[in-house]
C-alpha cells in the first residue's frame, strides 16, 4: 500500500511541475514590411505576377517604394537553456501572407533566439518562402491577460 502512494504522490507532483510550463505554441498574426523591387511592386498591384514590367525591376527603373503585408499562422516552440531569468528558444512558424490582397503566399520559418522572464524576445533564423530562401528577424513582447498570451 506505501508503494501504491508513494508512486501516485510522485505522479501527481511530477504532472503539477508539467502543468506549470508555459504553453507558448499557437496562432500568430503580424505584419511583414517588403523593401522595395519586385515583390513590393506586385503587392502593390502596380505590376501583375506575369507582366513583362517585372523585369525592369531589375534595372531599378520600377518600384521605388516598399509594401506592408498581413500575416497569420502558427508557431510551435522549444526551449532550452532555461536558466530562469533568460531562456533559450527555438521556433517554427509556418505563415500566409498577403490574403488582404487576394494573394497566398506561405513561408515556414525556423527561428533561435531568447527571452526573458518579462517576455521580451529576439530570435533570428531562415525563412522559406516562393520567392525563395531569406533571413528573419524577430523582436517582440509577450503580454499576459489571465491564461491568454498577446
Amino acid at each position: 500500500m506505501k508503494r501504491i502512494i508513494t508512486i501516485v504522490l510522485l505522479s501527481v507532483s511530477i504532472l503539477s511541475v508539467d502543468a506549470q510550463v508555459d504553453k507558448l505554441a499557437g496562432p500568430r498574426v503580424g505584419v511583414t514590411m517588403v523593401q522595395a523591387g519586385s515583390l513590393a511592386s506586385i503587392l502593390r498591384k502596380d505590376v501583375s505576377l506575369f507582366s513583362d514590367d517585372i523585369r525592369e525591376e531589375w534595372t531599378g527603373s520600377i518600384g521605388k517604394n516598399g509594401a506592408v503585408m498581413s500575416q497569420y499562422g502558427w508557431q510551435w516552440e522549444s526551449r532550452f537553456l532555461d536558466g530562469g531569468d533568460v531562456v533559450g528558444i527555438v521556433e517554427w512558424i509556418a505563415l500566409v501572407g498577403g490574403m488582404e490582397k487576394g494573394m497566398f503566399l506561405p513561408s515556414v520559418s525556423s527561428m533561435v533566439g531568447l527571452r526573458t522572464a518579462s517576455g521580451f524576445e529576439f530570435a533570428a533564423g531562415p525563412n522559406l518562402s516562393l520567392g525563395g530562401i531569406a533571413m528573419v528577424i524577430g523582436i517582440g513582447k509577450t503580454l499576459k491577460f489571465g491564461k491568454l498570451n498577446v
